[in-house]
């Protein structure tokens, strides 16, 4: 019971942390070209993970773990960061959010096939409510559609299924920080090479908030926030977690309405409250 809460709880601050990832991928894009942010926050994180393992002596996995912790860098480190990179090039983020709530699905399948879990049969109907519900809204309030930006969108929320599975199984004997670490590494000789080959042909018309997107999406989104997160799937169990996720547009929209002023409606209220209730049905059996 206590390594369950402790894993929600962890998860809760995974996701906390992800839900600025969108928005700050959509500012950085306006001043970085999409191959180039996504190769550059993994040099940057993979970089900081590195630093990690060795100031902390961590052993290397075995060798039957490389090839999971090559899913994981596929994923979370290369398709997910390029494919919404992409896609926010078509889509606003608002728009992006409709995808964002089919990943506990997309992630509690995965964790079916790759994980071996087996939820009871409501957990699949609260499931099924609460995806509902963030896509309902998100569809109200998401901006025009593009077909090519909806399919990269498609394509990134089954990439990141399958990574976030895969690194939760693995993080249950290698641990949280150290799965996202290896992983970064794995993909970090790639990462540098496409780095270097998409450099900006100039800096100086790159502005600060550009910057402070690739520096979010960096350090917390590519890093800090699987720390937390690999760790709650690990505890707590890859679908029952994953459902939080649902909660991700909201903790944005959120943190927009406080820091940025913008309003919040009432409409948004009643969805998290609906949505709140689906991930504690989802908790309940899962």
């Amino acid at each position: 019971m206590q390594r369950g809460t402790e894993g929600w709880g962890s998860g809760l601050l995974g996701v906390i942390i992800f839900s600025g990832s969108l928005p700050a991928t959509r500012v950085a894009v306006g001043g970085f070209t999409p191959l180039f942010l996504t190769s550059a926050r993994a040099v940057i994180a993979g970089v900081l993970g590195t630093a990690l393992l060795l100031a902390l002596r961590q052993s290397r996995p075995a060798r039957g773990d490389l090839v999971p912790l090559a899913v994981v860098a596929l994923g979370v480190v290369v398709g997910f960061p390029l494919l919404t990179a992409l896609a926010l090039q078509h889509i606003t983020s608002a728009r992006s959010i409709v995808f964002i709530g089919l990943l506990p699905l997309a992630t509690a399948l995965f964790g079916v096939v790759r994980g071996g879990e087996r939820p009871k049969p409501a957990f699949w109907l609260f499931s099924v409510a609460g995806a509902a519900s963030v896509v309902g809204f998100a569809l109200a309030y998401g901006g025009p559609t593009s077909l090519a930006g909806d399919l990269l969108m498609v394509a990134a929320i089954l990439l990141c299924g399958l990574g976030y599975a895969e690194g939760a199984r693995l993080s249950r004997h290698l641990g949280g920080w150290q799965v996202i670490s290896w992983a970064l590494l794995v993909a970090l000789p790639l990462m540098a090479v496409m780095a270097l080959a998409t450099l900006p042909p100039t800096w100086s018309g790159i502005g600060g908030p550009a910057w402070l997107g690739l520096a979010y999406v960096s350090v917390f989104s590519m890093l800090i926030g699987f720390v937390f997160w690999y760790r709650g799937l690990a505890l707590g169990g890859i679908a029952g977690v994953g459902q939080l996720q649902l909660l991700q547009p909201f903790f944005g929209l959120a943190l927009a309405g406080m820091l940025l002023g913008e309003p919040v409606a009432w409409t948004m209220i009643a969805v998290t409250g609906l949505v709140v209730l689906c991930v504690a049905g989802a908790k309940r059996f899962a």
